[in-house]
Order: structure tokens, then sequence, then C-alpha cells
């Protein structure tokens, strides 16, 4: 006779805003084994690109997540150009990269004070997230949206940034990254945060290569992967190497988010110095893609991969999307088994798991 009990956790829980179902097999405090659930709000986006015009596919592709929308429409469109052979122009493919880094700060920032909350730091959280929001706020100033970017389209951007403008966020930045550095101590040094997160949730190397992890749980397990290696948009171009981690905990994790932030100003601050000047598009009038397409991006929560399949129409054959979350969940269960019940929502939250990006 089994003395285990399953306990479910989630799809609403006071710690996690997403809504993830795990079924948790408990021996006493101690998780024997972690079961998820898989499409509790499941919007089908990807059956959209049957019905959608390609062009206008862009617009739908990035409201798969609102948090890292802006590198779901530059992924869709970064594949729709590699069918048709466009090459876009280099203050477009800069800009690009600004936009990303952007929405990489503000998606982990946004993370950091998730992680205040479930340690109990309220105050934590909203000094995140008001860093979070002066992030917006240069959103807004330069695309016009705060969660939608609707800037990139294929064949380069919709809009152009002036060089003022430009100015005024390179300032920005210095400020923002002041403000940061106050609060990045507290996640590396405080000993409540490191009670709660070192030795908890480990993840080898070797495990985290099988499971086929991503992003920062991959990086906090001591391997060097960043899709952003590959040096599409202005990567190749710009100084930086992969923010690497060693002990696999989840105090690792949080670390390389907080190391990515301090990075992410850098690749903006070399972008705005080296912006390129001259058009932001080309024109795509008349041609429409065919054959098939893998294209990888580096989203804040890891590597994600965008396959679509045309066959000359207006409208697209296939698009296919596997988000860093839902390679990730492998991962997890690994983490989860053996655990300590309360250690679970912190585990669970160190994937940094987006159930809107998985649930497609």
């Amino acid at each position: 006779m089994s003395n285990t009990t399953i306990v479910p956790f989630g799809p609403q829980h006071p710690v996690l805003p997403e809504p993830i179902h795990l079924d948790l097999e408990l021996d006493d405090e101690r998780v024997v084994r972690a079961l998820p659930s898989i499409g509790y709000v499941h919007r089908g986006l990807e059956l959209l690109a049957e019905r959608y015009d390609f062009i206008e596919m862009a617009n739908v592709a990035e409201r798969i997540c609102g948090i890292c929308s802006f590198i779901h429409g530059q992924g869709y469109c970064q594949g729709i150009e590699q069918l048709m052979g466009v090459e876009i122009p280099p203050r477009a493919a800069y800009l690009r990269t600004v936009w990303a880094e952007i929405s990489r700060i503000q998606s982990h920032v946004l993370w950091l004070g998730l992680a205040a909350d479930a340690l109990g730091y309220e105050s934590l959280f909203q000094h995140s997230w008001r860093i979070r929001e002066m992030m917006v706020d240069i959103i807004e100033e330069t695309t016009g949206g705060r969660v939608i970017f609707g800037v990139c389209k294929v064949g380069g951007i919709r809009k152009d940034v002036d060089d003022e403008t430009l100015r005024g966020v390179r300032r920005r930045i210095g400020e923002i990254r002041a403000a940061f550095d106050e609060i990045a101590t507290i996640f590396r040094d405080d000993p409540t945060v490191r009670q709660r997160t070192v030795g908890v949730g480990l993840l080898s190397a070797a495990d985290a290569h099988a499971l086929g992890a991503v992003g920062p749980v991959l990086r906090a397990s001591g391997v060097a992967h960043d899709t952003r290696r590959l040096g599409y948009a202005a990567y190749g171009e710009l100084d930086w190497e992969p923010i690497v981690e060693q002990d696999g905990d989840c105090y690792a994790r949080c670390l390389v988010r907080v190391r990515e932030v301090d990075q992410s100003f850098d690749l903006i601050t070399q972008c705005l110095d080296r912006m390129p000047t001259g058009e932001i598009e080309i024109s795509v009038k008349g041609k429409r893609p065919k054959g098939e397409a893998m294209f990888r991006l580096e989203q804040p929560r890891g590597e994600v991969c965008y396959y679509i399949s045309a066959s000359g129409k207006k409208n697209l054959d296939r698009f296919r999307v596997r988000t860093p979350t839902f390679a990730n969940i492998a991962p997890l269960i690994h983490m989860l088994k053996g655990c300590e019940l309360a250690d679970v929502p912190v585990i669970v939250l160190t994937i940094d798991p987006c159930v809107s990006c998985n649930e497609r």
C-alpha cells in the first residue's frame, strides 16, 4: 500500500502568476514525482497562420507572449526573410537588437520582482518593478507601445528612432543601470535569498544537456550556450560572451539573470554608440515566401525555435514555435524530484515559466 499523497499545485497559486498545473506526489513533505498538465490556456495562435496574410502574421506572432513579445515578432520576421532571401538594412538590424535587449531587461527585472515576492520581500518586489517601468517608458517612447512593440515587420522595422531620442535613451540607460545596481546586491548577497536558493533545485550540466534545458536554466548549470552567438541581427558585430554559473541551483539561475541584465545594458550601449545611418526597411512587395525555414533566437527565457512552411501563397502552410518554457519543463520535473514541498514554488519560479508562450 502506497503512503504517498497527490497534491495539486496550480493552476492558480499565490506565488505564481502563470496558470501552470502540477500534480505533486508526496511522501510526507518530500516530492517523489511531479506530473505536469499542459494545455490549460491553449489559444490556437499557430493555426491563424493558415488564415492571415504572412505580412499580417507578424502582429499575431508578437502576441504569443506579452513579456517577450518583440522577440517573437522578430523571430517570425527573420524566418520569413530567410525564406525570401531578404537581408534587412544595418540600421534596422541594430534597432532590432536594441529593442530585443530592452525586452530582455524588462523580462528579467520582472522575474526578479516575482522572485523577491516569493521570498517575502514586498518592497524589493516594488523596487524591481519600478525599474522595469523605466524600461517600459523607453519602449513607449521609441515604439509607441508598452507591451506590444508593433515595430518589427518583414523586411525591417516600421518606424525609425531619431538621433536625439537615441541620445536620450543612452543617458537614461545609465541612470536605470545605477538604480538596478542598488537592488542587484540584495539578490547576490542577502542571507535570506541565499538560504532559500543555494543548493535548492539542483541541475547538473550533464542533466541540463540531456533534458534539453535552455536559457538561464542551462547556463546556470555551467553550459555556455546562447543562441545570440549565431550572430543574427547585430549580435555578430558586438562584444559579449554568454553569462555562465556553475552550481546549477536556484541561486545560480538568479545570478545568471542578474548578470544578464548588466550585459544587456552593455549591448544596448554598444548598439547606440555604433548605430548605422540609412534606411530601416527594404520593400518585399510582390514577393512571397516559398519553402521551409527554421530560425532560432534567444528569448529572455532561452532558445526559441520557429518553423515556417510556405508554398508561395499569401498564407503560410505551417507555423510552429518551440518555446523555452516547453523545453524547460522536463528539467523542471527533474529538479522537483526529491525536493521539499516548501521549495516547489521557488524551483518552479526559477525556470521563469511563461505558460502564455507555452500554450499557443
